[in-house]
């Protein structure tokens, strides 16, 4: 679906004020919310990546990585990765998160992560059952109240997905030897629901949206502070359902 689309590393000044405006298509925030030009050039020269999918010369994706460093293990944080709205749902996103798995390992850098809105249903499959991430943290209103629509204006509550790349689990997501851990649904310890009204809530019910994200972070930080991760998502009669289970089963999973 993808044919014709060519992932690289960007390192032009012209590559990164055209990612610079993709970003305003894709979120559409206001100025200062916007990361600039002097961001992607600082990520391209420190060891972080900014990664361009092209159609002939035109950018139609990127993804903007930061480096981190935890307890003497250096990883790297994906602070955004957006595509054209024309050219979504045609596996550009999933070409840069592979093309930004390979470049990673080249450098020895075996850890990603990054962050999502746990009320996105499809985002949620991606990166849990289409790539193998987990999750054991949930972080309440990460970035404040944004100018995003596509925020809502609801709290910016986020869970921290986290990428072994060169774990079983991730190697087994990316080549779809079981379609991550989906398959696996009947065996997961415990489920955290979510109705099947969301998208309709998005359009015409803000109260309905505050209330399920209300509950759902009560959900997530009570098992994670039990010990649990979220490993998959699954769709479900009434909606769809996080998948969880004990951390100690991902122990060797992560590094960070």
């Amino acid at each position: 679906m993808s044919n014709g689309i060519t992932v690289r590393k960007c390192g032009a000044l012209e590559e990164f004020h055209a990612c610079v405006e993709l970003q305003r298509k894709v979120w559409g925030e206001l100025d200062l919310e916007i990361e600039p030009v002097t961001g992607f050039v600082v990520a391209a020269h420190t060891g972080g990546q900014v990664l361009g999918a092209f159609e002939g010369d035109k950018l139609v994706g990127y993804t903007l990585a930061l480096v981190g460093f935890r307890e003497g293990i250096v990883y790297l944080h994906s602070h955004h990765t957006g595509v054209h709205q024309e050219y979504r749902d045609r596996g550009v996103g999933r070409r840069l998160k592979l093309f930004q798995r390979e470049e990673a390992l080249s450098r020895g850098i075996r850890s990603v992560q990054w962050t999502f809105d746990p009320l996105e249903l499809h985002n949620a499959h991606f990166n849990l059952n289409r790539l193998g991430a987990i999750c054991q943290h949930y972080k309440p209103n990460l970035y404040g109240i944004t100018t995003s629509p596509l925020h809502r204006g609801l709290a910016t509550d986020r869970l921290l997905a986290q990428w072994q790349l060169d774990s079983p689990r991730v190697i087994a997501a990316i080549n779809g030897l079981a379609n991550g851990v989906a398959k696996e649904a009947p065996g997961a310890a415990a489920e955290i629901e979510l109705p099947g009204d969301l998208e309709r809530w998005k359009q015409s019910a803000p109260e309905q949206m505050k209330g399920a994200q209300d509950r759902i972070r009560a959900e997530f930080t009570n098992w994670f502070a039990r010990g649990y991760a979220a490993v998959g998502i699954r769709q479900t009669p009434t909606g769809a359902a996080y998948l969880l289970d004990p951390w100690s089963d991902f122990k060797n999973y992560i590094e960070v």
